[in-house]
């Protein structure tokens, strides 16, 4: 199955909702990072929340998410855009603490119970949306929700989950997003809160084979209204004249030290691994052009 995201409708309009299978674009993220498992569970959920969040903006508009946790992982980074390209990784993805429970990864140890979440949106304006909130719990999915809450006011619920194998791979990966919109009723929220309260978790309805829209089903507790699919995939905007502008971006006297050491600098991508060398002509260039 691919993976995509569903944007629909359901209470007579009066919520707004998002689900996304995302185990392909964690599974090749996992691959390239290799990240270990609990890492991966982190780190995927986190994708399907940017994944989701990117299908809100419209254009070329794109949202860049850190999670800046006091946990061993250290940040989380995710980018996605409005066309479904979704890319993230982990400063230290050789995180794997013991299980809470057997089949229950630790992810609130690896992320850290205290932090921040930080959503930059460019929205083709003067000055980017800077929103952020403080990390309640370290699952994310809480996290995330709580953000939609305090900082963008508006009353949501996230879930999201990741199913990683015993060799790390990723069995399943998936989340869904649901928004109240103004003036909703008491009677849709009581309704929608008792139907959250029983929901299964989502990684294991995404292993048990359910579509987004059936996700959505499920946690609305009535069939949505679907708006429009979106493939997601994961894309990384890295190359060698990015490669070139960053290390420009370190100034004149850190480029004749380099220069000087004799070596053509590799700059590897966080986002993807692919490494660029960038020759010593280059920086020559670069020195001069300063």
């Amino acid at each position: 199955m691919k993976d995509y995201i569903v944007r629909a409708t359901a209470y007579d309009g009066q919520v707004r909702a998002f689900a996304v299978r995302s185990t392909e674009v964690v599974k090749e993220i996992q691959q390239r990072l290799d990240t270990w498992a609990t890492a991966s569970a982190a780190l995927g959920r986190a994708i399907s929340a940017g994944a989701m969040m990117g299908a809100m903006l419209k254009g070329e508009e794109r949202v860049t998410i850190q999670v800046k946790g006091n946990g061993p992982l250290g940040q989380i980074v995710v980018d996605a855009n409005a066309h479904g390209d979704v890319r993230g990784y982990v400063t230290h993805p050789h995180v794997d603490p013991p299980p809470k429970a057997p089949g229950k990864l630790d992810v609130a140890s690896a992320v850290g119970t205290e932090g921040t979440i930080y959503v930059i949106k460019d929205l083709g304006l003067k000055e980017p949306y800077r929103g952020s909130s403080p990390i309640i719990s370290g699952e994310l999915g809480e996290d995330f929700t709580y953000y939609f809450v305090t900082s963008e006011q508006t009353p949501s619920a996230v879930g999201l989950g990741v199913i990683v194998a015993p060799d790390h791979t990723i069995s399943a990966s998936g989340g869904f997003i649901l928004q109240l919109m103004p003036g909703a009723e008491e009677a849709v929220i009581e309704r929608l809160e008792a139907q959250i309260q029983k929901l299964t978790s989502v990684s294991k309805m995404v292993q048990e084979g359910l579509t987004p829209e059936e996700m959505l089903a499920e946690a609305l507790g009535e069939t949505p209204t679907v708006l429009g699919r979106l493939d997601i995939q994961f894309k990384c905007g890295c190359s060698l004249e990015r490669a070139k502008g960053a290390l420009a971006s370190l100034g004149k006297g850190d480029l004749e030290e380099i220069l000087q050491k004799g070596e053509s600098p590799e700059i590897e991508c966080h986002f993807c691994k692919e490494k660029y060398q960038v020759s010593l002509t280059d920086i020559q260039k670069m020195i001069e052009e300063l």
